[in-house]
């Protein structure tokens, strides 16, 4: 069960959305993610570029937590949310909570490999020293079908 989201998660997961179209240009799926600090200002950016980097580590949630770090020059990342148009996965989750990244808003879920609540919930497991409030299923169905798309052209 998810959270209710503050309507402001919607405008951020347009923009995340829109970055996440630019991965068509390079063949990566198209997932992209925004961290906001505590004023809601964007502070990292990144979207998938596995293919581009040949990085099997280059997840947008990785790539966007990088820069908001290096924006702050602290790997603490309190008060920040990361907003991401596919629910992570573990990499990313494990990520997440090294950064202690307090709150994680997505968009679609991912069925397959999701851990914020889908196939794990790595996120809140109550047995590690962070857990994170999720909100889950923002434009949740126009997330799901530019992944949709994507995947329809690749077959």
């Amino acid at each position: 069960m998810s959270l209710p989201v503050p309507a402001d998660y919607e405008q951020w997961m347009r923009r995340a959305l829109a970055d996440a179209r630019l991965a068509f240009d390079t063949g990566d799926v198209p997932v992209a993610a925004l961290v906001l600090d505590e004023n809601g200002e964007v502070i990292g950016t990144g979207r998938n570029e596995r293919e581009l980097r040949h990085d099997p580590t280059a997840h947008a949630e990785v790539l966007a937590l990088r820069e908001a770090a290096a924006t702050r020059d602290d790997w603490h990342l309190e008060g920040c949310t990361l907003v991401v148009t596919l629910e992570p996965c573990v990499m990313c989750a494990g990520a997440v909570l090294a950064a202690r990244i307090p709150t994680v808003v997505f968009g679609a879920w991912d069925e397959k490999a999701g851990a914020a609540g889908s196939v794990y919930d790595v996120l809140r497991d109550r047995r590690l020293n962070h857990r994170v409030e999720v909100f889950a299923g923002v434009l949740a169905e126009e997330c799901g079908e530019v992944l949709l798309d994507f995947f329809r052209a690749k077959r």
